[in-house]
């Protein structure tokens, strides 16, 4: 092979790569929902509940959360939740996991919006305005902005819904067995990608979220 040859295909290779780093890095943000298989220094391996191995990169500006078990008294006028829920036919949302965030939390990812738990699933992140007993279980009212007005869904609390609360988290808690939650997390490849959250469940629990 001449040496025009061999430059040209190193020109080639390299522009492959550059065209493959170009595409995972204008890759949507992914959520990932698994069980840590293993730590490795600062990173962690997870399987995802889709049964894939993922090669997740924490550094060292990583946010840790834990989620811990809350009760229905916790839902209170004020408390600034997050609502996963599925839709029902009269528009309300029959929530299938609440997250209490924590107070310096309060705002994030304020609205509602359609949400990957499961097909048809939802996502509001409000305020409690108030919080009634109801036929079909707790209804609770939740208010938030979208846009420049103010919006508000009425939520029905049953004995199946699963209620969480965030706490501050620990590096030192997460090992092999955690159940993890990794919102906004950045693809580097096809198996690997960065963390900026690590959001975790204490003595057991899977983040419902």
């Amino acid at each position: 092979m001449n040496r025009g040859l061999r430059i040209a295909f190193a020109m080639a290779a390299a522009g492959m790569l550059v065209a493959t780093s170009l595409s995972y890095a204008q890759q949507k943000l992914v959520r990932i929902r698994g069980t840590i298989e293993k730590v490795d220094g600062q990173n962690l391996e997870v399987k995802s509940r889709e049964g894939k191995n993922i090669k997740v990169i924490v550094d060292g500006k990583a946010r840790y959360t834990a989620i811990v078990k809350a009760s229905l008294a916790d839902l209170t006028p004020d408390t600034y939740i997050g609502v996963t829920a599925m839709p029902n036919a009269d528009g309300s949302q029959q929530a299938v996991a609440i997250h209490i965030f924590q107070a310096a939390q309060r705002g994030t990812g304020e609205g509602h919006r359609p949400w990957d738990l499961q097909p048809g699933s939802t996502m509001t992140n409000a305020a409690i305005a108030t919080t009634v007993a109801g036929t079909d279980g707790q209804v609770v009212t939740v208010r938030y902005k979208d846009k420049d007005k103010v919006d508000e869904k009425k939520v029905i609390v049953t004995p199946k819904t699963v209620i969480v609360r965030y706490v501050p988290g620990d590096r030192a808690d997460l090992k092999a067995g955690v159940h993890v939650f990794l919102n906004n997390a950045k693809p580097v490849d096809d198996s690997t990608i960065e963390a900026p959250t690590v959001s975790y469940g204490r003595d057991g629990l899977r983040p419902p979220m």
